[in-house]
């Protein structure tokens, strides 16, 4: 690893070094959390990102970036808005089935 100074902000370029480094074995994320005081958790989705982002730039044709954002962005909307609509229902429902009792 790297100088272990003090990082007060993990920018992408940081945070691709470090990726590099877990990739290529000359840290661990276990030995990384430790060096710079992070959760493991989240060097592990740093890892994970970093490998779909060069799945991406190997493909024949790479999705723009910003492309495949709005496309995950609608997706999220998407099940937002159904999660939504379940709920309202089933809040109608439950209203329905408390006048019944009565």
């Amino acid at each position: 690893m790297k100088d272990q100074e003090e990082v007060k902000r993990w920018t992408a370029k940081r945070k691709s070094a470090l990726v590099l480094e877990i990739i290529q074995g000359k840290t661990t994320v276990s030995e990384a959390s430790r060096a710079y005081d992070l959760m493991p958790s989240e060097i592990e989705s740093w890892v994970e990102e970093g490998k779909r982002g060069m799945e991406n730039a190997l493909r024949a044709k790479p999705e723009d970036v910003r492309e495949q954002y709005e496309r995950q962005l609608r997706d999220l909307q998407e099940a937002y808005g159904e999660a939504m609509l379940e709920l309202r229902a089933r809040k109608k429902a439950a209203s329905l089935v408390g006048r019944g009792r009565r």
